[in-house]
């Protein structure tokens, strides 16, 4: 079995399907801790809401990069996936109270592109720094 997992073939779709998979489950749990639904809103053609929702996608995507880049086993990319992840929810909740002036989530809700654009900027920026640390 030591053989099977060594072959890069392989190895390369584990991590695929496991970043895949976690991505999606990552996405679910920003569904639940923004106060709009992200894919009703991109169906309605919400902007904001593609906007930060690609720039969770990137974020997470480029958390992943890291991890398989610097990690030898399944179990170790996922972990510090998992723990980059949750790097980047911490990001998304010092966003949101870093501007007591206005609601983040009812701004993007809003389509207020300014907003959106910069959720998504942060969401991108961190996953670097997320991912040097990784």
């Amino acid at each position: 079995m030591d053989q099977f997992w060594k072959n890069e073939f392989v190895a390369t779709a584990g991590y695929y399907s496991v970043a895949i998979l976690c991505t999606i489950v990552f996405l679910a749990i920003f569904e639940l801790v923004t106060k709009y639904r992200n894919w009703e809103e991109i169906k309605k053609g919400n902007l904001s809401v593609a906007m930060a929702t690609g720039g969770k996608i990137f974020g997470v995507a480029n958390i992943f990069r890291h991890s398989i880049l610097q990690h030898d086993s399944l179990l170790n990319m996922v972990s510090w996936g998992v723990y980059g992840f949750l790097l980047l929810l911490a990001g998304y909740f010092i966003f949101e109270f870093m501007t007591p002036k206005f609601n983040i989530d009812q701004e993007i809700q809003n389509d207020n592109r300014a907003v959106g654009l910069i959720s998504m900027i942060i969401s991108v920026g961190l996953s670097y720094v997320i991912g040097a640390g990784i």
